[in-house]
């Protein structure tokens, strides 16, 4: 047993009444395509893209979600993790396919979920299921990739700085295509688009001190003194469906250190590795994701 220390007690399987361990020859061992056995249990192990590892047994319990119980939950239980995990208590998948929460819950909420991640530690995010959020709502058509099933799939069209449409052929996102990941922190775009926007930003950036950057983020700035004052460039991210998401300074900037602060984008390194719309982008909107409809939806002010 190899566990990080975390928020919440560790789960205890024992005190579950409804707990029980996926055998070897279940097909729902089957389905996670890559399980091993011991002794006769199925064993997962997943490997995320920042190097961090989890492996443990495959296992089934009644979930709660408020007030709504989903028996047969098939979930990880993990025993070696090892990584960049903080003091979470686990991950939670919202993927397309099996066996993520989202299409274990399909028959109760149709494919239907939304969350706002906060802008500021003093503001409360949520998750939900089966209903549309309150308020308006801007929707873009959501797309798929039959090679890579896995994620939601939106159509990045252009990017605008300070209300100018960049000079990127709309070709350069369309081979690549591009996901959106709450998982992600920074979002990544084919190397010219981000050329492009880091050179129209570093342009309205002149009146501040640059700084060393890291080989991810690679336009950064220090602030110190400026503190909430400093007015730098707006971007706009143009999707599919004539939306277009216009991003404030908490949603354009990462913070490294109190003298190193960021662009919160990143090239991809080519034109056609996939693009990614990261959380930090996504940060105080209510977003949408309506797989019946085909449709993600953003909207104003999600947070409380």
């Amino acid at each position: 047993m190899s566990c990080y220390e975390q928020e919440a007690p560790l789960f205890d399987p024992s005190l579950s009444s409804t707990y029980a361990n996926i055998s070897c020859a279940s097909s729902f061992c089957d389905e996670l395509g890559n399980a091993t056995c011991s002794a006769s249990n199925c064993v997962y192990s997943v490997e995320y893209g920042d190097g961090s590892v989890t492996t443990g047994i495959y296992a089934q319990d009644t979930l709660t979600l408020s007030t709504d119980s989903i028996s047969g939950f098939h979930f990880g239980c993990g025993e070696r993790n090892m990584g960049l995990f903080g003091r979470t208590d686990g991950l939670l998948g919202l993927g397309r396919q099996k066996p993520s929460l989202v299409s274990q819950t399909y028959t109760q909420y149709g494919g239907v979920f939304s969350y706002c991640l906060p802008l500021t530690s003093s503001s409360v995010g949520y998750l939900a299921f089966g209903s549309y959020p309150a308020g308006n709502l801007m929707l873009t058509p959501m797309l798929s990739k039959p090679s890579d099933p896995r994620f939601y799939y939106l159509a990045l069209t252009g990017i605008s700085v300070d209300g100018q449409l960049l000079s990127v052929p709309p070709s350069i996102f369309a081979n690549s295509g591009t996901i959106i990941d709450s998982g992600t922190v920074i979002t990544r775009l084919p190397d010219t688009a981000y050329s492009a926007l880091r050179s129209a930003f570093r342009q309205g950036m002149t009146a501040y001190k640059a700084v060393q950057g890291t080989k991810l983020l690679d336009t950064c700035y220090d602030f110190s003194g400026s503190g909430d004052q400093a007015n730098i460039p707006t971007v706009g991210l143009h999707l599919g469906g004539g939306v277009t998401i216009n991003l404030g300074k908490a949603r354009i900037l990462y913070t490294l250190s109190s003298s190193q602060t960021c662009l919160a984008f990143a090239s991809n390194g080519d034109d056609s590795s996939v693009g990614i719309l990261g959380n930090t982008q996504q940060k105080g909107f209510n977003v949408l994701y309506d797989i019946d409809n085909r449709v993600i939806g953003f909207g104003p002010e999600g947070c409380s």
